[in-house]
């Protein structure tokens, strides 16, 4: 994996839970937690219809990224509220932002990929609301008993191993993270994912702490990264500068950052991720694209992009921070 994040104190961790937990339990008992109001339209005016390269964060890690004339979606969340079900209702997270646009009405998805069965990625709820049969699910190991019976397709994919979905080559990839959904199921999968379609390259990085693990990736043109929910939990997801480093070393065209703003996983403020990422690419920070909750970014045609935009510097000899 590449190095490791010292965890945080006890005493932090607890102090943080403490400061939210409680106000979501209750606010998750008072809540009636209604089903994502979210629909599929494959002629959605929204997002063209044979799409080279383009992608819209839409809140948390879920991304829509068209690649290679395919929609898919990376870990789809739309739920008012993410956690376990008890009694009948969601106990858990309540999300600070609105659906965008974007995500309330969607192109036809070809294939989902889900990078681990943490509630704020794998989302049963959110599953069901855009079921469709033709619709391909890829899962990390372990995981498939969790997707919804009514997707009659789902592939597990373990590390290293390409797979082929609907024209797109797939290879999931270890990050540094974990996969447990409960606690105490520690043998299920945790993926990121590198797709390859249409000669465009995208990377799904899902959930990581800082690691060199993806130092080996070329000719990546979007790199969709979390850089949120560090604070305390910098030992399961790197900080925006350790993101940044990341990023450099592997020399990606463009960067979508994700997983940050949307539920209230941990202490820094909503706004910080961003400002502190922006303030790590100084001069470079034409790279970060899609900053706005469901805008629609679209690449340059692959002829024009290399005269248009640059890649991040690679930084070859750089050392994972502690």
């Amino acid at each position: 994996m590449g190095g490791s994040a010292k965890r945080p104190k006890l005493s932090r961790v607890i102090r943080s839970g403490a400061r939210r937990y409680p106000k979501q339990v209750i606010a998750s008992i008072r809540s009636r937690g209604q089903p994502p109001v979210v629909s599929i339209d494959p002629e959605c005016s929204a997002a063209p219809s044979n799409p080279e390269l383009a992608a819209a964060w839409l809140g948390h890690a879920s991304v829509l990224i068209g690649i290679g004339g395919r929609w898919i979606l990376v870990d789809p969340v739309f739920s008012e509220r993410i956690g376990p079900r008890i009694a009948g209702r969601i106990i858990g997270l309540g999300r600070e932002c609105d659906l965008p646009a974007i995500a309330t009405t969607l192109p036809k998805i070809d294939a989902i990929f889900i990078t681990h069965a943490h509630f704020d990625h794998l989302d049963k709820p959110s599953l069901r609301a855009i079921a469709d049969p033709e619709t391909v699910v890829v899962t990390p190991r372990r995981t498939a008993r969790l997707i919804p019976k009514e997707f009659p397709e789902v592939i597990e994919a373990a590390w290293e191993t390409p797979i082929e979905i609907k024209g797109l080559e797939v290879t999931a990839i270890r990050p540094h993270h974990w996969g447990a959904r409960l606690g105490l199921d520690r043998r299920r999968g945790y993926n990121a994912y590198v797709i390859e379609g249409g000669g465009r390259r995208v990377f799904a990085a899902g959930d990581t702490a800082s690691t060199e693990a993806f130092d080996p990736l070329e000719r990546i043109d979007l790199a969709a990264m979390g850089i949120g929910a560090y604070e305390p939990w910098w030992h399961a997801h790197a900080t925006p500068e350790q993101v940044w480093e990341m990023f450099k070393r592997i020399g990606a065209t463009h960067m979508l950052p994700i997983h940050h703003s949307t539920f209230p996983l941990s202490d820094e403020h909503r706004d910080e991720p961003l400002e502190r990422l922006l303030a790590a690419a100084g001069d470079q920070d034409r790279l970060i694209v899609g900053r706005e909750l469901g805008e629609l970014w679209q690449a340059p045609p692959a002829g024009e992009e290399a005269s248009t935009t640059d890649q991040a510097e690679p930084l070859p000899d750089a050392t994972e921070p502690g």
